[in-house]
């Protein structure tokens, strides 16, 4: 019995080496790259070959084949993708002129030619000649004698090949293929007194590909990579609404790759088609944050921007590259609840850069921009006042940051406040606003027209 079970733990683990493997890259533009070890059967000379499950939409100009023992040789001579899926009104389009075979829920038999099929009805013409219309809500068996050449049940390459030996050998294939996306989600829960922001990240894989890629090795890459535009249309697929999946455990290890930055996750992982999957990025970090009030009167000059700033810094509790995405803020309320604050995106953002996530707007602080005054100097020079209005209706002091834009070439003549060019378009000036009352400022700004 012991030299038994020893027989089937090496057949175990000898099947265990033989499995396919698969690794898959995701990038963040509707691209991945998989790579698949599958045991295939050659002949010796020159034979066909099909590789079965592949993604509908699969590049078939990237496919890459090799072989993982260099001591034989194969080559692809030439290739041809099918991807004319099986289905009922594909069989009865193939089956028009042809014989076929209809028995009833009560087992009547109905034989004859196929002329046509629609409506939930067919025509049939039987040996005499004689034509019947056969309701289908009445059929219970409809039979086919083979499936029609041409279509097949999974997305396909045919490969036409030539060999120098016979037998199975293991072959990695690797592609490009769209309809697989990723992109970071962000959930940040603001501290009660509104300094801390407590981030965790995950990664939202989606996968539309038309194949499910199983125990797969699964790497992220974060960046933008340039693109040739390829003339080869896609091949058209239906749309169905993705099912979200959150899988617990190790997040991914991050590191430098080129001029990007690639999240290996140490375990395998399934991605299913149509379905997104949602792995941890990294274990939650807290960072101090500062809340500012933001006023734009040249793009919004009504409302106050209410935003955080933090700094993605390791002394300030970061310190790695955050992908671009999707940030969520929350904060809790007095029973513990969370409440929504708002939501804004991040672009690819690497360590030691600054981060502005826009909240929402002020409810209790309200700005207005009027201009008061314009005239002309001379033909050429024109010079233009303004006022604005600060109105603070919080029950404590706050700082209201303005940033206030101009074209061409322009100069600030007169302010009754303390202003810096932040830019050659963009006057920047912080206004502290007492508890309950109101700042007005003025200034002047000469336009010069050449």
């Amino acid at each position: 019995m012991k030299r038994l079970g020893l027989v089937l733990l090496i057949l175990m683990l000898s099947a265990s080496l033989l499995a396919d493997e698969m690794a898959v890259t995701v990038y963040n533009s509707n691209l991945g790259v998989v790579s698949e070890t599958r045991t295939l059967d050659f002949q010796k000379g020159t034979n066909r070959l099909s590789f079965p499950d592949v993604p509908s939409l699969i590049d078939i100009n990237s496919v890459r084949f090799a072989l993982e023992n260099n001591s034989h040789r194969v080559s692809i001579l030439e290739q041809n993708f099918a991807f004319d899926l099986v289905n009922t009104r594909k069989i009865y389009d193939r089956y028009v002129d042809k014989e076929i075979e209809l028995i009833d829920k009560d087992g009547r038999l109905y034989k004859g030619t196929l002329l046509s099929s629609s409506d939930g009805a067919v025509v049939l013409r039987d040996k005499s000649g004689g034509i019947k219309i056969v309701r289908m809500d009445g059929i219970a068996e409809v039979n086919f004698p083979t499936l029609p050449d041409g279509l097949i049940t999974r997305p396909t390459l045919f490969w036409l090949y030539q060999s120098d030996f016979a037998g199975s050998i293991d072959s990695r294939v690797s592609y490009q293929t769209a309809g697989m996306n990723w992109t970071a989600e962000y959930v940040g829960v603001l501290s009660s007194e509104e300094d801390r922001l407590d981030l965790s990240g995950w990664a939202a894989i989606g996968n539309t590909s038309g194949k499910t890629y199983r125990d797969a090795s699964l790497k992220l890459v974060a960046g933008d990579i340039h693109r040739a535009v390829s003339p080869r249309p896609t091949p058209p697929r239906g749309m169905e609404m993705m099912m979200a999946e959150k899988t617990m455990g190790a997040g991914f290890e991050e590191k430098p790759f080129f001029e990007y930055h690639l999240y290996t996750l140490p375990r395998k992982a399934t991605l299913a088609d149509k379905e997104i999957k949602q792995i941890s990025l990294f274990d939650p970090a807290t960072t101090g944050v500062e809340k500012k009030f933001l006023y734009r009167p040249s793009q919004d000059p009504k409302h106050v921007e209410v935003v955080l700033e933090y700094v993605n810094s390791e002394a300030n509790g970061l310190g790695m590259p955050l992908p671009a995405g999707r940030v969520r803020l929350f904060k809790a309320d007095d029973d513990g609840s969370l409440i929504l604050l708002g939501e804004d995106r991040i672009e690819h953002t690497p360590e030691n850069e600054e981060v502005t996530l826009k909240v929402g707007t002020a409810f209790d602080i309200v700005c207005s921009e009027t201009m008061t005054n314009q005239s002309m100097v001379s033909k050429r020079i024109e010079e233009r006042t303004f006022e604005i209005e600060l109105r603070n209706r919080k029950d404590e002091a706050v700082a209201i940051d303005i940033e206030k834009r101009f074209h061409g070439f322009w100069s600030v003549v007169e302010a009754d406040f303390k202003y810096a060019k932040k830019d050659a378009n963009t006057v920047a000036a912080t206004i502290s606003v007492p508890a309950g009352e109101t700042r007005t400022l003025t200034y002047s700004v000469r336009f010069e027209y050449r």
